[in-house]
């Protein structure tokens, strides 16, 4: 069944949104919803979800058609642990599994075997059996694991209090309910605000995979690319529907704007020669008819208009930077602590002039520490350093809040700016989504994306020799990252970006740090390159995992010169209780396999056809073998993740 936009039309203090705007999605569609900032992309969604009531026009969205929407910003509840607030997607199937107890009680009491009643019940029983089987009833605990922990949860999370986890794993919390709900449209604003780059691809494939439709707002390109088959763009109030995802979208769209514009300087020529008409011949009695003619004419005409975002083009250039020593910066046996909680140890850190550097790894583990112990903002044990004459420009998301909140936007960038970029600042703060009156507001109103972007645009202006960027592409909108990328490109000193932003990263670095487990490993090459190489290190690593426990044995006694003697005890330790496991549930599977074969005979007999504890007995050792196969993959993961610790 599909869902349908119907004459759509949205007003907002005299400014039309949408002007009657009509679509339909579809079962298997994967749209993106394009278009400049303030164009209803968001709204959309809002009004698909229910939240907000059009001016006219409805969305039709069928009885049966459950929806799913995750905001940009939500309000979380902090009442529950980990796990039992991811149980809550799953309200439904325990409902589901009240009734059907319920309902089997019935029958169980009831003699009346032949009444319309009796078979009302056994109706209802088996559509709740059947939908209770198509929710995944059976192993939603399974379906729980894999989610979370494709989201970037350990197993030690899920009995954590989510009032312990930060406003981003928080967000991570409510996007796990919602993909749990499975519900058959999905719509999320800005999904990968708060994932790391792990946790996109694991989300990319999920939705690729999914039965349902997938409705997304997203400034992130290569999530675009991966995710959607369709591109739906709001421009003027209109919709341009595109079969495609969204790089070829802006080839499509590049054809539609030059045909356009073509079609729009016609349309201006002929209103301005019929108004030349009109101007000449309208006191002249002999013309009265055509001059008449004519101004029905023009007040018939359709006008093309053009999306102003279009022609906005723009070079943003960095002051050229100051030199600076070979060496940037220097850290030897760098180590950070919180309180209890270790995050780098013994880390050596060599950064020289001229690199161009990304941070990446999982949220967390200690990329933006880093990135405030370079900034010499955090103390820790180990030597670090700064070069000669370095001069830092930083841009994170707290430094937003260190502006003069009296200044607006413009005496913001105009107090720093010099020469011939001051005839600039107002297309600058355009380009930044700082349009109109929007560059007049005072910092102290202003959003907290609006101060980031803000601040990114001062660090723009500023002659720096080392730029360091803590996730700059947040709240950005494509157009926006395209600009910043284009200047960080032509920048001619040190560059280290921390980000998980794989389209802006790509060809903008050519050394790429990762952090994990409290360490930090270089991979030379682009963003894309190091990707590449992780799969294919982790195919070597489950390649390594498969020999016998007599090989894997021998490994242990191998020295690794990284890890202390009581830390590879300790892992050691963790690697034989895996093993253990893994043993204890082939011997589980071996065993489920046996009886169900053995069923599998006894229910080929015709004279078992009425033996309904035969077909339950079944039906359970056939949903154990299921969960026991699950647990026996997440433990070769788990054993994996161990042996690259100890291997690290």
């Amino acid at each position: 069944m599909s869902v349908s936009v119907e004459d759509l039309y949205v007003e907002f203090g005299g400014f039309e949104l949408f002007k009657q705007v009509n679509f339909i999605v579809n079962p298997r569609d994967r749209i993106g919803l394009a278009g400049r900032n303030g164009a209803g992309k968001s709204t959309l969604l809002k009004i698909f979800a229910g939240l907000q009531v059009p001016t006219s026009g409805r969305v039709v969205i069928p009885r049966d058609i459950t929806i799913g929407y995750l905001p940009q910003q939500m309000e979380l509840a902090d009442s529950r642990s980990l796990m039992d607030e991811a149980i809550t997607a799953f309200s439904e199937i325990q409902a589901l599994e009240k009734r059907i107890e319920f309902l089997n009680n019935e029958l169980a009491v009831r003699e009346d075997y032949e009444s319309v009643e009796y078979h009302r019940i056994i109706d209802e029983m088996h559509e709740a059996n059947e939908r209770f089987h198509l929710m995944g009833g059976n192993n939603f605990h399974v379906n729980i694991e894999q989610t979370l922990m494709g989201l970037g949860f350990e197993r030690t999370d899920f009995n954590r209090a989510t009032s312990e986890f930060s406003g981003g794993w928080r967000m991570r919390i409510e996007l796990a309910k919602i993909l749990l709900k499975k519900p058959d449209v999905f719509l999320l604003d800005e999904p990968t605000n708060h994932l790391d780059i792990e946790s996109i691809e694991w989300l990319e494939s999920f939705l690729k995979d999914y039965a349902g439709a997938v409705v997304l707002v997203s400034h992130d390109r290569a999530f675009l690319d991966n995710v959607t088959n369709r591109t739906v763009e709001i421009s003027l109030g209109k919709i341009y529907d595109y079969k495609v995802n969204y790089s070829k979208y802006i080839e499509l769209r590049k054809e539609r704007r030059e045909q356009q514009m073509a079609a729009f300087v016609n349309q201006q020529k002929m209103i301005q020669d019929t108004e030349e008409f009109i101007a000449r011949f309208r006191y002249k009695a002999t013309k009265s008819v055509q001059v008449q003619s004519r101004i029905k004419q023009l007040d018939k005409v359709d006008r093309i208009e053009i999306d102003e975002e279009d022609t906005r083009s723009l070079n943003i250039k960095f002051p050229p930077s100051p030199r600076s020593g070979t060496v940037v910066f220097q850290a030897k046996e760098v180590s950070k602590r919180y309180d209890d909680l270790l995050v780098l140890d013994k880390v050596d850190l060599t950064l020289e002039r001229g690199n161009r550097i990304a941070f990446v790894g999982k949220n967390g583990e200690g990329k933006s520490t880093m990135a405030r112990i370079i900034m010499q903002e955090l103390e820790c044990t180990g030597e670090h350093k700064l070069g000669h004459n370095v001069k830092i420009g930083y841009f994170a998301q707290n430094q937003a809040d260190a502006m003069d909140e009296e200044l607006t936007a413009f005496e913001t960038i105009d107090k720093i700016a010099v020469g011939d970029i001051r005839t600039k600042i107002r297309d600058i703060l355009g380009a930044f989504m700082f349009s109109g009156q929007d560059a007049d507001k005072k910092v102290k109103v202003l959003s907290g994306g609006e101060r980031s972007r803000l601040a990114m645009i001062r660090l723009l202006l500023e002659p720096v020799n080392f730029l360091v960027l803590d996730e700059p592409t947040n709240h950005l909108d494509i157009h926006s990252k395209g600009l910043l990328k284009k200047a960080l490109l032509d920048f001619d000193g040190t560059l280290l970006v921390v980000s998980h932003d794989r389209e802006f990263l790509d060809g903008l670095v050519d050394v790429v740090y990762e952090f994990k487990h409290k360490k930090i490993r270089q991979h030379l090459g682009g963003v894309y390159d190091f990707l590449q190489k992780r799969k294919l290190e982790s195919l070597r690593e489950l390649e390594l995992s498969i020999p016998e426990k007599k090989e894997k044995k021998e490994v242990v006694v191998k020295e690794v010169p990284a890890i202390s003697f009581e830390e590879r005890k300790e892992i050691n330790k963790v690697i034989s209780r895996i093993e253990r496991q893994i043993g204890e549930t082939e011997g589980q599977i071996s065993k489920l396999e046996k009886e169900i074969a053995g069923m599998d005979q006894m229910l080929a007999d015709p004279s078992t056809i009425d033996n309904s504890s035969l077909f339950e007995r079944y039906g359970k050792s056939k949903k154990r073998v299921e969960e026991v196969m699950y647990e026996w993959e997440l433990l070769h993961e788990e054993l994996d993740e161990w042996l690259a610790k100890r291997n690290w």
